[in-house]
C-alpha cells in the first residue's frame, strides 16, 4: 500500500489571507466611527460604532480561526517533511497566541520554525526578515493602539498610526501565509510515495 503525502493547505491560506484582509477592512471603518462616537457623543454615532464594531468582531473571529487552521495543517506537513525538525505541538502552538506575556514572542518563533521546516528553500535572510518585520508591524501595532486608548482617546495621530501598522501587518502575515504555502506545496509535490517495508 503506497502512502499518500500531504497537500499545501492552498485553500485555507486563500481564505485566510481573504478574511484577514476583510478584517482589516471592517477595523479601518470601526476605528473611523469609534473616533466619531467619542467627538459628537450621540445615539446615531453609538448605534453605528457599535454596529462596525460587531461585524469587526467576526470578521476577526473568522480570520484568527482560519489562520491558525491553515497554520496547524501548515505544522503538520511541516512535521512531515522535517521529522526531526523542532517543530511545536498543536496545543502549545495555538495556545501560545492567547497566554499573556508568551503571545509576545513565541507565535513568531513557531512561524519561523514552521517556515524553515517545509524545505530547503526558505532563504534564512529573506524569509526570517519578512517574519520579522510581520511580528514587529503587529505588535506595535497592538502597543499603540492600547497606548492610544490610555494617553488619548479619539486622536487621530493614535488612530492613524495604529490602522497603518494594522494593514501593514495584515499585507505582511498575507506574504507570510503565500510563502510557507508555496515552499510546502513544492516540497510535497517533489515527494515521491514511498511502499512501507513488509513486516516480519
Amino acid at each position: 500500500m503506497m502512502s499518500t503525502a500531504r497537500k499545501a493547505p492552498r485553500i485555507l491560506a486563500r481564505s485566510a489571507q481573504a478574511a484577514i484582509a476583510a478584517a482589516t477592512v471592517a477595523d479601518a471603518f470601526r476605528a473611523a466611527a469609534v473616533r466619531d462616537h467619542y467627538l459628537q457623543h450621540t445615539e446615531a454615532s453609538l448605534n453605528k460604532s457599535g454596529f462596525i464594531s460587531m461585524i469587526f468582531l467576526y470578521l476577526m473571529t473568522l480570520a484568527i480561526v482560519l489562520f491558525l487552521v491553515w497554520l496547524d495543517r501548515s505544522r503538520r506537513n511541516a512535521q512531515e517533511l522535517s521529522p526531526r525538525a523542532p517543530v511545536p505541538s498543536r496545543g502549545l502552538m495555538i495556545g501560545a497566541w492567547f497566554m499573556p506575556v508568551v503571545n509576545f514572542f513565541m507565535p513568531r518563533q513557531h512561524v519561523l520554525d514552521i517556515g524553515r521546516a517545509s524545505s530547503a528553500s526558505w532563504e534564512q535572510k529573506r524569509d526570517t526578515t519578512l517574519v520579522n518585520v510581520w511580528w514587529v508591524a503587529w505588535i506595535t501595532h497592538a502597543v499603540v493602539r492600547t497606548v492610544g486608548g490610555w494617553v488619548a482617546p479619539g486622536a487621530m495621530a493614535f488612530l492613524v498610526a495604529a490602522e497603518a501598522l494594522m494593514i501593514a501587518a495584515a499585507v505582511l502575515l498575507g506574504l507570510v501565509i503565500e510563502r510557507i504555502t508555496a515552499l510546502q506545496s513544492a516540497a510535497l509535490g517533489a515527494t515521491v510515495p514511498v511502499a512501507p517495508l513488509a513486516q516480519a
